[in-house]
């Protein structure tokens, strides 16, 4: 391998040892629900850097949050949604759609609740709010989409429709109230996916089982 693109590599491989330790400290910081008040000074001392090292990968608070995204698109519950959403069968669909939305809920709460919490007052956490709810929203068209094609939405329930009760179904507002009800993973699972057969599905799709092959943590 050429000297050069040694050097390349490892600076490379060193610079996204960086950006990790960086995100891991906004982490922390979420975690303790001490990220809003913080500064660009304390994330760089928390990840054992100079501010001006940080600068060189995040130019702002918001770029921060952008770094939060990123982990966020890789975690398995989300990467599963993205598939479940077009399963042949129209229950497993709802269901593994529903199951993996509390996975990924559950699996990122401790941040997602600071988020959540200070978006009406911090620009960086309400846009990540934003793109969190158009990308939920967009799988959830897909699905709504493919139970009507399928034939196996409710009388009365058009997609239009559809879409409106998987939004409340697997929102992050749903999981919180049900949690703080005292609901584990999942009671809260089974509850919701009960709900959605119920509320959705037509007889004729409807097994009667319970969450079939959910695996809430």
């Amino acid at each position: 391998m050429p000297a050069h693109a040694y050097r390349v590599q490892r600076r490379s491989t060193r610079s996204d040892k960086t950006r990790e330790r960086i995100i891991g400290a906004v982490r922390e910081l979420l975690a303790e629900g001490a990220f809003h008040e913080s500064t660009v000074e304390e994330v760089a001392d928390r990840a054992g850097i100079a501010r001006a090292t940080l600068y060189q990968h995040f130019r702002s608070r918001l770029d921060l949050v952008d770094g939060i995204c990123d982990t966020f698109a890789v975690n398995p519950a989300l990467l599963a949604l993205r598939d479940v959403v077009e399963l042949p069968d129209p229950e497993a669909a709802l269901t593994e759609t529903i199951a993996n939305t509390v996975r990924f809920w559950s699996s990122e709460d401790p941040i997602l609740s600071q988020l959540y919490g200070v978006a009406a007052i911090d620009p960086a956490a309400q846009d990540l709010v934003n793109r969190q709810r158009t990308d939920r929203r967009s799988e959830l068209e897909r699905l709504a989409r493919n139970l009507r094609s399928a034939g196996q939405l409710r009388s009365g329930v058009g997609e239009r429709r559809a879409l409106a009760l998987l939004l409340v179904l697997t929102s992050y507002e749903t999981f919180r109230e049900l949690r703080e009800a005292g609901l584990s993973n999942r009671e809260l699972t089974k509850s919701l996916v009960e709900s959605g057969r119920t509320l959705l599905l037509n007889g004729s799709s409807q097994s009667g089982g319970a969450t079939g092959g959910t695996r809430p943590g």
